[in-house]
């Protein structure tokens, strides 16, 4: 049967997420969940839910959680837009800013959601590759795209642009600038801020990784009201479930406990980074819950891929140029991560021994 395909939709691809494991056992430190439980009081705010309330709608816009969010974070409500996860407020943006033709900037490699949204639209994505150090390039200052986006930290890399120098792009850019800040809860500084004094900068949050609430699927958006008030246009309608508005009010309520996972995730983190080189990859300076990891013969990293796929360790493997040497690594917890490291001792020894 033929279908009536726009034509952009029948050519392109797909966004391809981690590898879920079809059965139990697995090692998984490929899709940078949380590897500890959310709060306590997520879980109580969510079975007090569990009631005959569940046949009503939700509230359209969200309004406990962005009420609450507006607390903790210090903004004004009107500043505020919840999602369905981070990745439907970048649709929000797509639909909003990138027209039939139009263009999206942003430094490569990064997350290609970006690119899969941007080809619903029509669109292209104008990447600016980063150099080695994964600084801003500088060519991304002279860029006319009416959206530019900058994922702080950066996945696939961990890597992060110090604040100062976001404020120069959004001084430098014509469009919006937007921050994508999935894992700054496990970074040193934030560009909320920026979300505050600038009228074309858009901040996005997500609960799936520092809050470990990657199933409940929230987001957050901080920016102008004016902002606010055009991607409301585009929103669905109901776009966050009764429970997902709870989970995260409840978990902003508690953000210590929070806090306290992202420290442990954070001294493990370490721990993996130094202990990398001595099973063959050098790893980039990360600043989120994972680790890129280039090999250090700079061979393909897709052998190592396969033998601990082999062994039950789901890691992340890129079959870009760019990333073909490296190895993108959850940091999960002290057990997983010992587990993995003797993995990886045992694979270089037999490799050095044939």
């Amino acid at each position: 049967m033929k279908l009536p395909w726009r034509g952009n939709i029948a050519r392109m691809s797909g966004y391809v997420p981690g590898e879920q494991p079809g059965e139990e056992g697995f090692v998984k430190l490929n899709t940078n969940e949380n590897p500890y439980p959310p709060s306590p009081k997520v879980r109580k705010a969510i079975s007090g839910a569990l009631d005959a309330s569940l046949r009503l709608y939700p509230p359209p816009d969200s309004t406990a959680l962005r009420r609450q969010a507006a607390l903790t974070y210090g903004m004004d409500e009107n500043r505020i837009i919840a999602g369905n996860g981070s990745d439907d407020l970048l649709a929000m943006i797509a639909r909003a800013f990138v027209g039939e033709g139009g263009t999206l900037a942003c430094p490569t490699p990064t997350y290609t959601l970006y690119d899969t949204l941007v080809a619903i639209q029509g669109g292209k994505v104008t990447g600016v590759p980063y150099p080695d150090d994964f600084t801003l390039p500088k060519a991304l200052f002279r860029n006319r795209a009416p959206v530019t986006i900058v994922a702080n930290p950066n996945s696939p890399s961990g890597t992060t642009v110090p604040l100062a120098r976001l404020s120069e792009l959004a001084d430098a850019v014509t469009g919006l600038l937007v921050i994508d800040e999935a894992y700054a809860d496990f970074a040193d500084e934030t560009a909320i801020s920026l979300a505050r004094e600038k009228e074309n900068v858009i901040v996005l949050r997500t609960f799936s990784k520092s809050f470990s609430l990657a199933g409940m699927r929230i987001g957050l958006g901080f920016a102008h009201p004016v902002i606010i008030e055009g991607l409301n246009k585009v929103r669905d309608s109901y776009n966050l479930n009764r429970l997902s508005i709870l989970a995260g009010e409840a978990a902003l309520r508690d953000a210590a406990w929070m806090e306290r996972n992202v420290s442990r995730i954070r001294r493990t983190r370490e721990r993996l980074s130094a202990s990398l080189p001595g099973v063959g990859f050098f790893p980039y300076p990360s600043q989120a819950n994972f680790i890129l990891a280039r090999k250090a013969d700079g061979g393909s990293a897709l052998p190592t891929y396969e033998a601990l796929k082999a062994r039950k360790i789901l890691v992340r493997y890129f079959d870009t140029p760019r990333l073909a040497n490296c190895l993108r690594i959850t940091v999960g917890t002290d057990d997983e991560i010992s587990v993995l490291l003797d993995a990886m001792k045992r694979i270089m020894r037999l490799r050095k021994s044939r």
